[in-house]
């Protein structure tokens, strides 16, 4: 994985990322979206095996609801193919040489 692409995942998944992992799963995967699409449903999971709300009456509340409807929007944001990636527009990339968009002409 180059450093454009390790810029951008850390961008999208938070300076804390571990970058050997992040290695480790493009090296299995060959897609940065992949990558992505992979660790961000892990968190999902993390957060969904958790209770999302949590109160004690007049101390703490906590609800992390909010996490996973941001999370949610990140994955759908990331499933739609209209979303640029950098390693799907270079040519020399593992994947292929980009994504091609059809759209139908409008009739005469």
């Amino acid at each position: 994985m180059d450093d454009t692409l390790r810029r951008w995942l850390l961008a999208l998944l938070g300076p804390a990322t571990d970058t050997a992992d992040l290695d480790l799963r493009y090296a299995r995967l060959h897609s940065a979206r992949a990558v992505a699409l992979e660790v961000l449903r892990e968190r999902r999971a993390t957060l969904l095996a958790q209770p999302l709300k949590v109160a004690l009456s007049g101390v703490v509340s906590v609800d992390t609801s909010g996490n996973v409807a941001a999370l949610d929007r990140q994955i759908e944001d990331l499933e739609n193919p209209a979303t640029p990636v950098p390693d799907e527009n270079d040519p020399d990339s593992p994947t292929g040489g980009g994504v091609l968009y059809l759209h139908e002409r409008p009739r005469r």
